[in-house]
């Protein structure tokens, strides 16, 4: 039987606001049957570092092939790219800012592309909030 996907979101969204609500939205609107689980989205506002080492404590306890969907970025609405990763087991969605840096210290990377083609992007693309 084969299983839903499995999508993991990490954020610095906090519990209080509308966004982890607007991105579950989104997930589920592109992967009907995704199954969501929130890592976290109490991570200090802007933390790299503290994003990178939470995701990197928790994503090998997951099946493989799940995907790992990580926003936490002091440089949004910059020219900072987001990026799609793979390893031999799992896949990942975060900005380029360092956040994957542990995950790809242990793990072999398979591929990593720029996500910039416009049609993965909605459309207002919001200035501030680009999850």
């Amino acid at each position: 039987m084969k299983r839903a996907p499995i999508v993991t979101f990490t954020s610095d969204f906090g519990n209080r606001e509308y966004y982890v609500g607007a991105v579950k939205g989104v997930i589920s609107e592109q992967c009907p049957g995704a199954q969501v689980i929130d890592i976290t989205h109490e991570i200090r506002s802007h933390d790299i570092w503290e994003a990178a080492f939470v995701l990197a404590s928790a994503y090998a306890e997951f099946p493989a092939r799940t995907v790992h969907l990580a926003v936490v970025d002091p440089g949004v609405g910059s020219a900072r790219r987001g990026i799609a990763a793979s390893t031999e087991a799992h896949s990942f969605v975060a900005p380029d800012n360092g956040l994957l840096s542990l995950i790809f210290e242990r793990e072999p990377v398979r591929r990593v592309v720029s996500i910039e083609a416009e049609h993965y992007y909605r459309r207002p693309v919001a200035p501030t909030f680009h999850g």
